[in-house]
């Protein structure tokens, strides 16, 4: 990292932010990198379960649906579509997030946007996971 002396020989961090920032006080907020892992993790994730649910589609094809209960009342299969919609739910989420903080600019507009994208996508998990369990646990 760059430092700087300064007129007492003390040294200190070079301070790389514009001068609106450093009058604002502005600078990281520390969380950006977690959020950017996190939705590469559930993009690796995602690609082997996306994989694997449209081969299974294609295989239910023209099939009945006490074939179709059977293949996803299976253990691996209902616990491989439960990984899937948890990783989509959580990816779109993250996804749709940077989006709205890209894009909306007018505050409160950004707020409602983003308790309904994470309410929507915890209620549609909550319902695939729900209706994944029924079908494998009750047939």
């Amino acid at each position: 990292m760059s430092e700087t002396k300064a007129s007492d020989d003390v040294v200190r961090p070079r301070d790389f932010r514009t001068p609106v920032g450093r009058a604002r006080g502005l600078g990281s907020g520390k969380t950006g990198t977690g959020h950017f892992w996190w939705q590469r993790v559930t993009a690796v994730a995602l690609v082997p379960l996306v994989a694997w649910f449209v081969g299974t589609l294609v295989s239910l094809a023209g099939a009945d649906l006490a074939t179709v209960h059977t293949v996803l009342a299976r253990p691996f299969n209902a616990i491989a579509f439960a990984l899937f919609a948890i990783a989509m739910f959580w990816h779109a989420k993250l996804g749709l997030q940077v989006i709205i903080e890209d894009y909306i600019h007018q505050r409160a507009l950004e707020i409602t946007l983003q308790l309904l994208v994470t309410f929507a996508c915890a209620a549609g998990a909550l319902a695939s996971l729900y209706a994944i369990a029924r079908i494998a646990l009750l047939g």
